[in-house]
């Protein structure tokens, strides 16, 4: 679960940071590399993909 919980957190800083600083950022790019060897890992040890991505809520659009 640990790793699980790891992949999300790497995502989700991924995602902040090419908000805030683009795609080509040096740092976007690094947590993006992060996010993927943590997810690789959880997919190595057995965890399924959809178990990485948090769960669709309802009454939540997307946007």
């Amino acid at each position: 679960m640990r790793l699980i919980r790891a992949a999300r957190t790497a995502q989700h800083l991924a995602v902040r940071a090419i908000t805030l600083h683009g795609l080509a950022h040096p740092v976007t790019l690094a947590l993006l590399a992060a996010a993927s060897t943590v997810a690789a890992r959880a997919w190595d040890r057995g965890h399924p993909v959809h178990a990485i991505h948090h769960p669709a809520r309802k009454g939540r659009r997307a946007r």
